[in-house]
């Protein structure tokens, strides 16, 4: 158990002070017994500006200077898509803790490279998924488990706005990642294989939507919107289960969860052999909307980091729950690559 016990305060340098940048640079600067004393990021006008923020921070264009100050315990990763592997790798090398952004890496063997790093190292690597944080989405994952909504069958999700367009991940990459965590965590079966189709409009060989389907063990499936070229901003998850169904409305300001107790019931003493249509009995019974105390799921996300430092303790998101994220990532990239055909995991 490696844990930051060395200084009464965690001392954090983080990489990337761009659009999600800037919001977990607030949250790490806000988590007591945590502060960043290091900044870097290439763009200058954007280090004089957390300096004007933040008086005290140092900013750095040099990435180096993060690992080689001896006084930072870990190391906060929020660049682009395609540089999230290198500083990761090199920031365990270094011997430091590592909160990296979702997917923590673009390929399998680049993700299970820094699982393995952090494993012989003794380190705490997390991943910034997000939603397992988020008060409604654990309040509904506790009522899976505890068996309220019945036998999980399946949920699908949608993502979708317009905008933000990126030039260097496609729709899936950027916003998936986020409801395959979910997928896992809420279906709790292992997953199996992946299908999925998508189009570039706007950019050639940059998918601005797709969609997918994991199927898992025992016939559950997620399926999977996502898109940045759409009318609506959607951020909803829906799950169905044989007593109740459940759906999270991240856009909803108050409203977050709501529960339909709404099933098809096998009427007992019916042969499998009837008809359906006599079998079986459609139930409609009352929503319910469930009062929840929402906090900031980044606050809360942060603060895990720092505790999981201070106890050694396994995050949450941990590495290989990262691992399993980049592994569904892979294989619908390879499905979209072939008009949707279906990769075994």
């Amino acid at each position: 158990m490696n844990a930051v016990a060395h200084t009464p305060t965690i001392r954090l340098g983080q990489v990337g002070i761009g659009y999600w940048g800037k919001n977990l640079l607030r949250n790490f600067m806000n988590v007591p017994g945590a502060t960043v004393v290091r900044a870097c990021d290439q763009r200058a006008d954007v280090l004089e500006a957390v300096a004007r923020q933040y008086p005290g921070l140092r900013t750095t264009r040099r990435f180096e200077d993060l690992l080689e100050d001896p006084e930072i315990d870990a190391v906060v990763i929020a660049t682009e898509t395609p540089q999230h592997f290198p500083p990761a790798e090199a920031a365990l090398k270094a011997g430091k803790h590592v909160f990296v952004e979702k997917p923590m890496a673009q390929t399998t063997a680049e993700a299970e490279r820094l699982v393995a790093l952090a494993e012989e190292r003794d380190l705490r690597l997390m991943v910034g998924h997000l939603l397992l944080y988020h008060p409604a989405f654990r309040y509904v994952e506790d009522l899976i488990h505890g068996g309220d909504l019945g036998e999980i069958y399946y949920l699908y999700s949608m993502r979708v706005n317009l905008g933000i367009v990126r030039q260097r991940e496609n729709a899936f990459e950027s916003l998936a990642p986020h409801d395959l965590s979910v997928a896992l965590a809420f279906l709790d079966e292992r997953p199996v294989a992946v299908s999925a189709q998508g189009h570039a409009y706007l950019q050639p060989g940059i998918e601005d939507v797709a969609f997918a389907t994991v199927y898992f063990e025992g016939g559950k499936l997620a399926h999977l919107h996502t898109s940045w070229l759409d009318p609506h901003k959607i951020r909803k998850v829906t799950v169905v289960g044989s007593r109740k169904m459940a759906v999270i409305d991240d856009v909803e300001s108050v409203e977050k969860v709501r529960l339909y107790d709404k099933g098809v019931d096998v009427r007992p003493g019916e042969p499998h052999y009837a008809d359906y249509a006599g079998a079986m009995a459609v139930r409609s019974g009352d929503i319910h909307i469930p009062k929840i105390d929402m906090k900031e799921p980044l606050a809360l996300e942060c603060r895990h980091f720092v505790d999981c430092l201070r106890t050694g303790a396994r995050p949450r998101s941990d590495g290989r729950n990262g691992l399993a994220v980049v592994r569904l990532m892979a294989a619908a990239q390879k499905s979209l690559a072939h008009n949707g055909a279906s990769v075994e995991l």
